[in-house]
């Protein structure tokens, strides 16, 4: 699940996205970042979405006081992972730079683009201790830390149309995998879809899998094939998982044109605050992406659930799947590693917790918990942060965990199931053809 978001919000057409086209000429590394950059200048590459408010909030407080200036870059979400691979290995490339940990900058970490972080932590401790530790390490590779966390936690929840549920007859969220499947025929009956599904992102679908999969199987099954063992997802767990994510498709859960809808130009969440669709999966940036375009929907109308229990299933009804949280990486090559320290200072600030729990974000520093009654919407806020605290596992999303060279097969196999394109065997064929 690739942001945000994050792995993933709305596209802004912003004046500061990054005009990438103009400075991808060179091929090769460079002595430094942005060397053709003016002096005391160092830019921060972001994904471009509703929580940019914030990142410019951070920036403007920096550049209050520094006499090296940060400028904010921002890249379309639908495009984001694409173009920082593009660009990480050129003068282009920014001197920090938004990821989801885990896989997503292993491959950097490889290339030896990366500043290992122990040395801004030794001078100033909080830059881990700020952070609650099991969202912390994920930006961790081989137990060295590489990221610094810049957002809010992410698990992936149910949201609904609650005025859409009620004209169907359905009084409460679905608690177990029955009760969705009685809710789907209920809105079939009134004239709904009953979950709207970005398919054309691809994303989008994988969120059913890994959630279905961890409570038919468990979180050890996925942990197993991280870690190199392809043969279970040949088990009779997996194909179990995979029986009931065909019935859902086939029982007209997802309509039937969810595979040119997506997330990404606001379809499938305007299909929901619409009251054309009952449901949608989604990550937590949801309520801050339906708040920023329909804020009396959010307000008034706009329902989240965790995800249903399987019942027999062995993986635990409070699992949670989604991104832990988003990172701030930096380029080892920076000419301004301290600038660079002290921008990631802003990340465990109070103003940085209130300003994204004002738009519905749910940052991960240990003074969290004291902003609650500060946040867009209290009950939400503490909803979330209950889930993320009381989750006795939450997995990362399936193509931030591996590395990016995966996550056009993940992406493809997802899709493709749902479309009815492949079968079990070929799912499983493409998920076995994934290397650690």
């Amino acid at each position: 699940m690739r942001n945000n978001p994050s792995l993933r919000t709305p596209v802004l057409a912003a004046a500061g996205v990054l005009a990438l086209g103009l400075s991808l000429a060179g091929c090769g590394g460079s002595d430094s970042a942005g060397s053709d950059r003016p002096e005391n200048e160092i830019h921060v590459l972001v994904y471009g979405d509703a929580s940019n408010d914030v990142e410019n909030a951070m920036v403007d407080k920096f550049n209050e006081t520094s006499d090296v200036k940060v400028v904010l870059d921002t890249i379309p979400g639908a495009e984001y992972q694409q173009k920082l691979q593009t660009v990480m290995s050129t003068d282009a490339a920014p001197d920090i730079f938004f990821n989801w940990g885990g896989g997503s900058i292993s491959d950097f970490v490889e290339a030896d683009l990366l500043m290992p972080l122990d040395d801004f932590i030794e001078e100033d401790p909080q830059l881990e201790e700020a952070f609650l530790p099991s969202v912390f390490d994920v930006a961790r590779v081989d137990d060295t830390p590489y990221g610094i966390p810049m957002r809010g936690t992410q698990p992936v929840m149910l949201f609904s149309n609650k005025e859409v549920l009620a004209s169907a007859g359905i009084s409460e969220p679905p608690q177990t995998w029955d009760d969705l499947l009685d809710a789907v025929d209920k809105l079939k009956a009134a004239g709904k879809t009953p979950i709207a599904l970005g398919g054309g992102d691809e994303w989008p679908t994988q969120m059913w899998f890994s959630y279905v999969y961890d409570r038919v199987a468990g979180p050890e099954l996925f942990a197993s094939a991280l870690e190199g063992d392809t043969e279970v997802w040949d088990s009779e767990e997996s194909r179990e998982s995979l029986g009931m994510l065909r019935d859902l498709v086939d029982s007209g859960a997802f309509g039937t044109n969810f595979q040119s809808v997506k997330f990404t130009d606001g379809g499938s969440h305007t299909l929901l605050s619409s009251g054309e669709a009952g449901f949608e999966l989604m990550g937590s940036w949801e309520y801050s992406t339906i708040q920023d375009i329909n804020p009396e929907f959010a307000e008034n109308s706009l329902g989240w659930s965790e995800f249903p229990e399987i019942e027999g299933g062995k993986g635990d009804a409070a699992n949670l799947v989604g991104n832990t949280n988003n990172y701030y990486s930096v380029l080892k090559d920076t000419r301004y590693p301290d600038a660079a320290r002290d921008f990631l200072k802003l990340m465990y600030s109070d103003e940085f917790v209130q300003e994204h729990m004002a738009i519905g974000n749910l940052p991960t520093t240990t003074n969290t918990e004291q902003f609650l009654d500060q946040a867009a919407n209290p009950d939400y806020a503490s909803f979330q942060f209950g889930l993320v605290q009381d989750a006795p596992n939450f997995q990362l999303s399936w193509d931030q965990a591996y590395p990016p060279a995966a996550t056009p097969t993940i992406h493809s196999a997802v899709s493709d199931f749902f479309a009815g394109s492949i079968d079990e065997d070929g799912f499983v064929a493409a998920m076995q053809s994934l290397k650690k």
